[in-house]
């Protein structure tokens, strides 16, 4: 059955073939953050933090400034929507503090089914 999309154009399947070898590198391994407000929530009550936009942000930003050593494990980080919009405490955007860090950034598209 044909699709509604193009296929990809030469440049772009080099484009994505570089992306998977960044995330696929040797040693290197997926860090899935990408938790959703309510995963959130069960992992901040159970040491007494409300589940607030502003504290998920605080989390992230402790996962996200971590030892920078722990980059050359990461090759990908897997965002929840809300991350994409939230920054550090010093206004970088999450997102371009990971890219500058050299890991490859994606978000969780998938939707849940009941």
């Amino acid at each position: 059955m044909p699709h509604q999309y193009p296929a990809l154009t030469t440049e772009q399947k080099k484009e994505l073939q570089e992306i998977a070898e960044r995330i696929t590198a040797p040693g290197k391994g997926i860090l899935a953050a990408d938790e959703s407000t309510g995963s959130m929530g069960k992992r901040l009550s159970p040491i007494g933090v409300e589940n607030t936009e502003e504290n998920r942000r605080l989390y992230r930003q402790l996962l996200f400034t971590a030892d920078e050593r722990m980059d050359a494990c990461i090759g990908g980080v897997i965002f929840f929507h809300e991350t994409l919009y939230q920054n550090t405490d010093d206004g970088t955007n999450f997102s371009q503090l990971i890219r500058d860090r050299g890991i490859v950034v994606g978000i969780k598209v998938g939707t849940h089914t009941h």
